[in-house]
């Protein structure tokens, strides 16, 4: 039994690697190249496949086909999240923080943190990350790159599928698809709703959701008036929130039902929606003709660099 267990770690362990190397090795192409959107998208499927074969797979439905075409989305999702939302200094790494912090939240309620290989990467991603930030805190001197969203995004997909899907480290046996839905949705809330919120609205304006743009929630909130600091702050405390929601369900909800179900999916449909109404507001001032009005260079910021030259998908 042990030596069966012990192969199965190893043969995740090796999955796990081997899909950080290849979207390290795709991000470091993206970055020197500014490769093709559908060559990323077969690499974040690729991906998804090895993770899947070595067992590292969303398992919440009997039938595997299912699990396995989710996990898929999943990987391909939350990876494209990572890098579209990584379009303003300190955004991208906050939420990712947040997210990491509470998955590490999720394994020391469970005493499972001694000999967890997830605690050793979980405080690594931490630790890094932590740092990067000092940098990365506008005005930003590092940026993250398609090799650092691209890495970061998949080890989020990673965590989401161990701790929040599948929900290893629940410290309590109630466990159904609505509770862990949720649990999703409250934190990974940012990163969807952004990449959710751009896609439809580029689609409603005929415009193709692969081409880069300065209509993320983000810039929204930027060209309200909101500072850039400020919106880093705004999404860090968002996703707080988000890890004191989980934290609650996870020690104070034995019983799980329709009505914790409704309750706590509010949170994440309020962010939702203010989100999606911000980016109503006045739509013309961000439309894509925004790029063809003059703007004066003392409000030229190092966000501003990186989006006049921004041309994949973003």
């Amino acid at each position: 039994f042990f030596e069966a267990q012990e192969i199965l770690l190893n043969k995740k362990i090796v999955g796990l690697l081997s899909t950080v190397t290849i979207a390290f090795m795709m991000g470091l192409a993206d970055d020197a190249y500014n490769t093709r959107p559908f060559l990323k998208l077969f690499v974040q499927i690729l991906c998804g496949a090895i993770l899947c074969y070595s067992g590292i797979h969303i398992s919440i439905f009997s039938e595997m086909t299912l699990n396995y075409l989710i996990t898929i989305l999943w990987i391909v999702g939350i990876m494209n999240s990572v890098n579209m939302l990584d379009n303003m200094d300190s955004i991208a790494t906050i939420v990712a923080i947040m997210i990491f912090t509470t998955a590490a939240m999720l394994i020391y309620l469970s005493n499972t943190a001694q000999n967890n290989i997830y605690t050793l990467i979980l405080t690594g991603l931490i630790g890094s990350l932590s740092g990067f930030m000092i940098f990365n805190w506008h005005p930003s001197k590092l940026y993250m790159g398609d090799t650092g969203s691209q890495v970061i995004g998949l080890m989020l997909a990673i965590v989401g599928i161990v701790y929040f899907w599948n929900d290893t480290a629940s410290p309590n046996e109630s466990i159904s698809i609505t509770r862990q839905f949720t649990i999703v949705a409250i934190s990974f809330i940012l990163p969807l709703a952004d990449t959710t919120i751009v896609v439809v609205n580029r689609l409603l304006e005929k415009r193709s959701p692969f081409v880069g743009g300065r209509d993320h929630t983000t810039h929204n909130l930027f060209f309200r008036g909101v500072t850039e600091k400020r919106i880093a702050v705004l999404f860090g405390g968002i996703g707080f929130i988000s890890m004191s929601l989980i934290y609650y369900i996870q020690t104070e909800i034995q019983f799980w039902s329709i009505k914790e179900f409704v309750i706590f999916l509010l949170y994440p449909l309020v962010i939702f929606l203010s989100l999606f109404g911000i980016t109503k507001i006045k739509r013309n001032i961000v439309s894509g003709s925004m790029s063809k009005e003059p703007v004066s260079p003392s409000t030229i910021s190092a966000t501003d660099i990186r989006l006049q030259d921004e041309k994949r998908l973003a």
